[in-house]
């Protein structure tokens, strides 16, 4: 539910009280969506709140620490971003040294060369620039 005051969220629930309102009248009166006028009315009928409810943090961890040790398990961070452990950069460095060997000045030409990537660009190519970043995928 998108956190809109808690002003507007008194006006839409009295609006709502009134006879003979259609939510859907009160949620084009005050610009807001049905489903947010649902929503709000079923935490009200609830919780008896019209409060926004708090941001969460996210999910929980599966496993804790004791557990990860007890299974053997490593939690491992990933890096933040470097273009020296990422594969694609390496594939673009490759595509533009070629590009520059064979002077691609022209669309067509340029269209041409990209047509016959496979050709110059293998597996091996790919699995060694996985390796060279760390991700070893054998």
């Amino acid at each position: 539910m998108k956190a809109y005051s808690l002003d507007l969220r008194e006006r839409v629930a009295a609006a709502c009280a009134q006879p003979r309102r259609t939510i859907g009248a009160v949620a084009t009166q005050f610009s807001v969506s049905v489903s947010f006028v649902e929503k709000l009315l079923h935490r009200q009928r609830t919780s008896g709140s019209l409060a926004a409810l708090p941001h969460r943090s996210g999910p929980a961890p599966l496993l804790d620490a004791a557990a990860r040790a007890e299974l053997g398990a490593r939690l491992l961070y990933l890096p933040p971003y470097s273009p020296d452990f990422n594969p694609i950069e390496l594939a673009f460095s490759k595509l533009k040294t070629w590009l520059r060997t064979v002077k691609v000045r022209t669309r067509e030409t340029l269209e041409a060369v990209i047509q016959t990537v496979t050709d110059w660009i293998t597996e091996r190519d790919a699995q060694n620039w996985f390796d060279h970043c760390g991700y070893h995928v054998h």
